[in-house]
């Protein structure tokens, strides 16, 4: 039988350490790259893009469409490693505290 009072217990436990690690995840960056690192775009972790960096050679008025390509590329790379780290850390939090998987989604 469920103890509701272990469960709520265990709910402000969450609370308190995705409170903890929201704020940990706020100073991360991540960079995601597309063009084999010739657009490299870099997000915190509330997924702004803190940086944009573009390889000298792509800068020619006729590469235009290419820079927007690979930009675009580059920002989803990041924010597609972004989301993956989020995903471990809330992992680690309902293991910390013996919740199964999917648990966060509800707070």
């Amino acid at each position: 039988m469920i103890n509701i009072a272990d469960m709520m217990k265990k709910a402000q436990e969450m609370q308190s350490k995705m409170g903890k690690m929201s704020e940990q995840l706020a100073n991360i960056e991540i960079e995601g790259s597309a063009g084999g690192g010739m657009v490299k775009i870099t997000l915190n972790g509330k997924g702004e893009a803190k940086k944009v960096s573009l390889d000298s050679s792509l800068i020619k008025p006729e590469e235009g469409e290419i820079i927007e390509d690979l930009t675009v590329a580059a920002f989803n790379d990041a924010k597609a490693k972004l989301e993956n780290k989020v995903k471990e850390e809330m992992n680690k939090v309902t293991d910390s505290l013996g919740l199964p998987p999917g648990m966060p989604n509800l707070f």
